[in-house]
């Protein structure tokens, strides 16, 4: 039987356990049954994210942040959202015991460390203005792509960070967790929004072909969450440098995060409309902008091949 080669870049600089389900359907030989080649990759950072790669036809489908597909979309590229990856904001606010921060407001006059892209500083600004601060008054410190730690916290780097994952990067810190304060996003006063979407641009135009993918890449996402030991025996193989013990907590934190009910896939005006909003509020999308313009029509609820 013929394949057809479909190379699929993940959303970060290396595989981590969100992209799981699509691992465990290479795995298993579900693609390969269904005909399809996949080839999962990561991007190369020194020429852009997924998003960049997608654009320009390198690869066929990618996951990438919901906020970053729709500024390119508004700016005219080529590029679809074709179903959901997560359907909780992934980010966090981290910092320690004993700096005097209990919630929100009191980084007024706290050094934060962040990415200091237009959609991180709103975020902050919001997250702290929701709980009565003044944002003015966070004195923000541009940590670049490396993200701080609570050890970094702990050591007086900074008094706090935004943008680290609780289903990942807050795993890894050796400080105590009794010692650790870490806010998730959307439990602070965030907009309800898709973390990651997975799309195409205009390498993959078979509307057939990507309902195939989708539909494996479904019942695989499915597996990676029934059946956990089976899972991490696949990101062994994949991402064998982590802890064995960082990946179950990881996957069983992140596995539900996959599902609306018992649904893969859906893009949901719930999430995407107000977050569409508090984006072109904070200047980030043009006012008038319609997410849906940038997501396939047919992004409903995806029913996976069979087991």
């Amino acid at each position: 039987m013929s394949l057809t080669h479909l190379r699929v870049m993940l959303e970060y600089f290396h595989p981590w356990t969100n992209a799981a389900g699509l691992y465990v359907a290479s795995r298993n030989g579900w693609y390969r049954d269904a005909g399809l080649d996949v080839e999962l990759t990561v991007f190369d950072a020194l020429r852009g994210d997924t998003l960049e790669h997608l654009a320009r036809g390198e690869v066929h489908l990618g996951v990438f942040p919901t906020n970053r597909l729709l500024v390119r979309s508004a700016a005219g590229q080529p590029l679809q959202g074709v179903a959901s990856i997560n359907h909780r904001g992934m980010e966090t606010i981290q910092t320690v015991a004993g700096r005097g921060i209990a919630r929100p407001r009191d980084l007024e006059g706290k050094r934060l460390a962040l990415n200091p892209t237009p959609r991180g500083v709103a975020m902050v600004r919001h997250l702290v203005a929701a709980d009565g601060g003044d944002p003015d008054a966070v004195v923000l410190v541009d940590s670049g792509h490396r993200e701080l730690s609570v050890d970094d916290i702990a050591a007086g780097t900074v008094d706090a960070t935004f943008g680290g994952y609780w289903a990942w990067d807050a795993l890894f810190a050796q400080l105590p967790g009794s010692q650790r304060i870490v806010w998730p996003v959307d439990e602070i006063g965030a907009p309800p929004y898709h973390s990651y979407l997975l799309g195409t641009g205009p390498a993959l135009t078979d509307p057939a072909l990507l309902d195939t993918f989708l539909q494996v890449t479904a019942r695989g996402y499915r597996a990676a969450t029934d059946d956990p030991a089976g899972t991490l025996d696949v990101l062994d193989r994949v991402i064998p440098y982590f802890p064995r013990a960082i990946l179950a907590r990881s996957l069983e934190l992140i596995a539900p995060t996959w599902w609306h009910g018992e649904q893969w896939g859906e893009i949901r005006e719930d999430l995407m409309t107000p977050y569409t909003a508090w984006l072109a509020q904070n200047a980030i999308l043009p006012a008038d902008f319609d997410w849906r313009q940038a997501v396939r029509a047919a992004s409903a609820p995806v029913r996976a091949l069979p087991r």
